[in-house]
């Protein structure tokens, strides 16, 4: 029965998620996206508390899986939001 209401959860955040950003207008989506990246930071850290436990090995390497993921996307996130405000500024 728990996986039927992870799955319901797991469905209604992405339902809630895509409404939320196909709704948000070009001028707040740099700010936004700035906000995300701090939220990717710290999905980092708790990552890292994960693969760097005294856990199993399994967690570890998900941990490890974890670190990389979240790392890639709060660089390709910074990556995204300086050519946004490069495109702003004065030649």
């Amino acid at each position: 029965m728990t996986a039927v209401y992870l799955i319901f959860i797991l469905m209604l955040a992405i339902f809630v998620g895509f409404e939320l950003i196909r709704k948000v207008p070009a001028t707040l989506h740099t700010p936004l996206m700035s906000g995300a990246n701090a939220i990717s930071g710290i999905t980092v850290l708790g990552a890292l508390s994960l693969a760097g436990g005294e856990h199993s090995q399994w967690s570890t390497w998900l941990g490890a899986i974890a670190v990389a993921l979240a790392t890639i996307n709060v660089v390709g996130g910074y990556m995204v939001t300086d050519r946004m405000l490069a495109m702003f500024k004065g030649r």
